[in-house]
């Protein structure tokens, strides 16, 4: 049986606030007082529902957060500043938006976007609601997004004019508190014809947190937006994201993402291509240590004609860690010549280590072409023993295995400084995995 949601918004003392209460805008107030209204009727979800198998939602420890709120920041983890200095050296960066919980502590355009009319603001500070919040993740909403309306502290927009062409990315910095609840929230409105790159990066301490990110992007007709997220989130973090897209006709989306921290870490990316001859392309790399659980679900769901999306997500587990990838191509009737791939693959690197992937197609229409495949394995065992025969310690060929494995995906991201960044950063974490016994000399 579900348990009741009500509970997480009675425990955060979310008040219900009226129109204009604590400084709100209006459209705000109502907005918290409705998503209020709907957890209490609201249940959480169980790992007895599809969208959750494999899920570790029935161990998470409400009361066991919620008690830490309040605990002061740990000051900025050096991830969010080492990512910069890699962009910077590759591109240089358009701005820097830096948030603590989900609230904006900061913004610094350059010159160049300020002029191009790149706008980046808290939408608790706009009189009426951005275009489009809410209402690209509302297909996936539950109790959990819901919990985000009712308590999130505020929304990055970046609004991104038509026409923009923007030469370097507008990177966003969401720094976590020691402990706690946290919603940080980004809504990206690319107008038509607009080309931008955005790089999105959560980071956190060691302290207990569950953090809810929902990211909403939104592509307008012809747009080009390159989107990278890099998670690195404390070995007690859990964190339950979701991430949607809607393209317009012709518009393209890049996406790359990295999920490398966390105790239990949940992304749901869901890529809508509503407009005819759109196309996306959704990229990602995941490590798994110790006992943590890496749990990534996409939907790529293809709504017009002539549209195309390719998806590739590779994984590497160690120690006793899971990863756990479900991915559906739908294709909805009218998505004539709509061709759709799918990739996935995993290492389990140790004896104790596990991964399953679960691809699934759904189709409507007849004139379609999909594809889907996936793997789970451990290292070749000739490779090691190639590297191993001149004079490579097991440990170091197990690294550059899993480096040259996570190779193809770090060249082709959006942006080179997230490949160089993610190169050495993954490297460190192999690092001390536990092998796998070594292959017979037979």
């Amino acid at each position: 049986m579900s348990a009741p949601a009500a509970g997480l918004a009675r425990i955060l003392a979310v008040p219900p606030p009226g129109p204009g209460a604590s400084g709100e805008p209006r459209w705000l107030a109502e907005r918290r007082s409705r998503a209020r209204a709907a957890l209490e009727r609201a249940e959480l979800p169980t790992e007895a529902e599809e969208d959750w198998r494999y899920s570790r939602i029935g161990e998470l420890d409400q009361q066991g957060f919620l008690e830490q709120t309040g605990v002061v920041p740990i000051g900025s983890p050096a991830e969010l500043d080492q990512v910069v200095d890699a962009l910077r050296a590759a591109s240089g960066v358009a701005g820097v938006v830096r948030t603590l919980d989900g609230r904006i502590v900061g913004v610094e355009l350059g010159a160049q976007a300020a002029g191009l009319g790149v706008e980046v603001v808290g939408a608790a500070s706009l009189e009426e609601a951005p275009d489009q919040l809410g209402e690209l993740v509302a297909p996936r909403a539950d109790a959990f997004t819901l919990l985000a309306d009712a308590a999130g502290a505020d929304v990055v927009a970046v609004f991104l004019p038509a026409g923009l062409q923007l030469g370097a990315p507008l990177v966003v910095l969401h720094e976590l508190s020691d402990g706690g609840v946290a919603f940080p929230r980004t809504l990206v409105l690319a107008g038509e014809h607009s080309a931008a790159s955005i790089v999105e990066v959560v980071a956190s301490g060691p302290g207990r947190r569950l953090v809810v990110p929902v990211v909403e992007l939104s592509v307008g007709a012809g747009a080009e937006l390159a989107y990278s997220s890099i998670q690195q989130l404390g070995a007690e973090t859990w964190q339950i994201g979701y991430r949607a897209s809607r393209l317009g006709a012709g518009a393209s989306l890049r996406s790359f993402s990295a999920a490398l921290g966390g105790d239990y870490a949940r992304q749901l990316d869901q890529c809508v291509l509503a407009g005819e001859r759109s196309r996306s392309e959704l990229l990602a790399v995941y490590l798994g240590r110790g006992h943590q659980v890496q749990d990534l679900r996409t939907f790529q769901e293809h709504a017009s004609a002539r549209t195309r999306s390719e998806l590739v997500f590779k994984g590497a587990v160690a120690d006793e860690a899971r990863a756990v990838y479900t991915g559906l191509i739908r294709m909805r009737r009218g998505a004539v010549k709509a061709d759709a791939a799918q990739t996935n693959r995993n290492l389990v690197l140790s004896k104790g280590a596990h991964a399953d992937s679960v691809p699934n197609l759904e189709i409507e229409e007849n004139d379609v072409r999909c594809s889907h495949a996936s793997a789970v394995g451990p290292i070749d065992p000739d490779q090691l023993f190639y590297l191993g025969s001149r004079g490579v310690p097991p440990e170091a060929a197990e690294r550059l295995i899993v480096l040259g494995f996570f190779d193809d995906l770090f060249s082709r991201a959006a942006e080179a400084g997230v490949g160089a960044y993610l190169r050495g950063a993954v490297a460190a974490r192999v690092t001390g995995a536990a092998p796998l016994p070594a292959p017979s000399a037979a």
